[in-house]
């Protein structure tokens, strides 16, 4: 079994369900008292959140690239960012090591063509949705995405980062992500990236009509499919 090296706390909530996630499928897979060999590095999101605010994505960058090459040394095998906001930084924490980084969206865009999708709607936050480094990377997959306009963005993010990201789950904010999946379907999406770790906590699979991708439990399946790779 390959070591994992889990970049969390982006925050804890949604790293919590990784390292979840994570053990239960290697139990599944191997049985009796197994679990995960899996390094934790959970980083102060007040910090990371600061710099995403003021837009310096290099120190971002560096920071989480010196956290990377800590979980390398001490015995990491690949690493997993439990978040899909900092994959924006991924190449700068790959200048660091000399292990692979298994990326949330090809693992992602994986399940979206298993089930034979092309067109599908992105929830994140704001800089997921805006920014074209996540949209970008799923279509280059060959998958077209699109975004729910500019006042449902802003309500999304601010759910996220004032509710999610503390653990407040409100059904008021579930019936606002409900609404703007069920805009995304009528404008053309086949189905739905919740593209914030945290969104997961909110929404669940059974609640819209179309496919729901929950990001954080597909990186941390496919996590355990890579560790346990011969």
């Amino acid at each position: 079994m390959k070591t994992i090296g889990l970049i969390g706390g982006m925050s804890w909530e949604s790293s919590l369900e990784y390292y979840r996630t994570i053990n239960k499928e290697v139990n599944a897979h191997l049985g009796g008292l197994h679990s995960a060999e899996c390094l934790l590095y959970s980083v102060d999101f007040a910090e990371i959140e600061r710099l995403q605010s003021a837009g310096d994505w290099q120190r971002a960058g560096e920071m989480l690239g010196e956290v990377a090459l800590k979980l390398q040394q001490a015995g990491a095998d690949f690493i997993v960012i439990c978040t899909n906001t900092m994959h924006k930084v991924v190449s700068r924490i790959e200048e660091e090591i000399s292990i692979p980084v298994l990326h949330i969206a090809d693992s992602t865009a994986g399940a979206i063509k298993a089930q034979n999708l092309t067109k599908v709607g992105l929830l994140g936050t704001r800089y997921t949705m805006e920014q074209d480094f996540y949209s970008s990377h799923i279509e280059s997959h060959g998958i077209e995405v699109v975004v729910p306009e500019r006042q449902q963005r802003d309500e999304i993010n601010r759910i996220i980062f004032e509710e999610l990201v503390a653990g407040e789950l409100r059904q008021a904010s579930k019936e606002y992500f409900q609404q703007a999946i069920h805009d995304l379907v009528a404008g053309g999406a086949e189905g739905i990236i919740l593209g914030c770790t945290e969104i997961g906590l909110l929404i669940k699979l059974e609640d819209a009509d179309v496919p729901l991708f929950d990001t954080a439990q597909i990186h941390a399946v496919q996590a355990v499919k890579h560790a346990l790779e011969e």
